[in-house]
């Protein structure tokens, strides 16, 4: 067996016994033990009891964390005319049409988050396979297919994350930056939460949420407390 590093066997032993804690006592921990040489994300991971396979099991939703990402977001939008010209203004990273759907088909996918009035849609479905599999594929339910394109824009910037179920029942997020305070990445678990809470499905059986986890990008993960996790 290899032999562990001095930074991953002090965070082990550091988490070594510790499960279902609070969200100030996980985040204290996590945030404590992110010693990587860059600004380690918080991310958050949630098992929920649902099977995405039925469609009425399917949970999507978005939410705006209130002390943001810490992480920059670059912005695609599938926009023509006055609409492409007020992503521009609003600070989108790249803009464009056909072409923008032709360089996303040769292979060159330079953006964290994609927008489209609707008047794009029969453009941008073109790439469903391409995008679909990235969680890029813009839709209305999560406000990333809308006419007020400036507000997508602004919000996709500061700080709004958008979260889907995968296969294996799991939603996962990135909630900060170890170098935020920790109760601010407190609150942003809290709201992530709640968000994950209010897009539970109709056809969710028995224990909606079964395990949620808080980890830094280098470090171990601890469990978190169901019952405390929301702000609710």
């Amino acid at each position: 067996m290899a032999k562990l590093g001095k930074r991953t066997a002090a965070a082990r032993e550091a988490f070594a016994g510790k499960t279902n804690l609070t969200v100030e006592e996980a985040v204290a921990l996590v945030k404590g033990n992110a010693t990587a040489k860059f600004d380690e994300t918080v991310e958050i991971a949630v098992q929920l009891g649902v099977d995405p396979r039925h469609a009425d099991q399917m949970v999507r939703g978005v939410v705006g964390l209130p002390n943001g990402t810490g992480k920059s977001v670059r912005v695609a939008v599938f926009a023509r005319g006055p609409k492409a010209e007020e992503a521009q203004a609003a600070g989108a990273d790249i803009v464009g049409a056909e072409d923008l759907m032709e360089t996303v088909q040769g292979g060159t996918i330079d953006f964290d988050r994609c927008i489209a009035t609707p008047d794009m849609m029969p453009v941008v479905g073109r790439l469903g396979k391409v995008l679909g599999p990235r969680n890029l594929m813009p839709n209305p339910k999560v406000g990333t297919v809308t006419m007020d394109v400036k507000a997508a824009v602004e919000a996709a910037k500061g700080g709004e994350v958008q979260f889907k179920v995968e296969k294996a029942g799991v939603v996962h997020a990135g909630v900060g930056k170890a170098s935020f305070g920790e109760d601010k990445l407190v609150e942003n678990v809290r709201s992530f939460m709640d968000a994950v809470l209010k897009a539970k499905p109709a056809g969710a059986k028995g224990a909606y949420v079964k395990k949620i986890a808080l980890s830094s990008t280098m470090g171990p993960g601890v469990t978190i407390d169901i019952d405390n996790a929301s702000a609710q």
